[in-house]
């Protein structure tokens, strides 16, 4: 059964790792490049760091990314995904704990547990118990590996955002259909024209 000792070690490899990438990139905070802006020839900044610095505030709190990317929007989801994983981790986890005391008390020869009954026969065989125990172990794994994905996607989702931010978007870029009538013919032809303006 995977515990919460090995959750927070995750947690903090995945942080740890995200902050060496941060400072193995040698340009200083303050240093930025400067790209020309094709429509009115101005110069405008990007920063390369962004992206990290963005997924680096999610690797230490959900949603934090997206907040520094102003997509506060994705915050609600962000928790409402991962508070999700850990709820159901939490239940399961608690059903299992239920479950493997009283199989532990049936098997110490106790007839008082919670499963038993009031009648000679149990309402819950040792089975039963067995089954359900292996059953909601495998559910709890399996909601703290969903979870764990989602808090990388989260991770993922701030670095991609903050990339996409800077990405040059004018009109001088872009892809519009083409309808081409030809007279003689009197027909139409489709297309995509993909145009550069220099």
């Amino acid at each position: 059964m995977i515990n919460r000792q090995w959750l927070v070690i995750v947690l903090c490899a995945c942080s740890c790792i995200n902050f060496a990438q941060n400072s193995e990139n040698p340009q200083s905070e303050k240093e930025v490049q400067n790209v020309i802006d094709f429509e009115g020839d101005t110069p405008y900044e990007i920063d390369p760091l962004v992206p990290a610095r963005a997924a680096f505030y999610s690797a230490i709190l959900p949603g934090l990314g997206q907040a520094y990317n102003k997509k506060y929007w994705k915050i609600p989801i962000v928790w409402g995904a991962i508070g999700t994983g850990i709820y159901f981790y939490n239940s399961n986890n608690k059903l299992y704990k239920r479950y493997r005391s009283a199989y532990k008390r049936r098997l110490a020869g106790f007839t008082d547990d919670e499963f038993f009954g009031t009648t000679e026969v149990p309402i819950v065989s040792n089975e039963g118990l067995i089954r359900a125990q292996q059953s909601l172990r495998r559910n709890s794994e399996l909601s703290l590996l969903i979870t764990i994905g989602l808090y990388a996607l989260n991770i993922i989702d701030a670095n991609v955002d903050a990339h996409l931010l800077q990405w040059n978007v004018d009109k001088n870029l872009a892809i519009r259909p083409h309808i081409d009538f030809e007279t003689p013919e009197a027909s139409s032809q489709m297309g995509l024209t993909l145009n550069f303006n220099f």
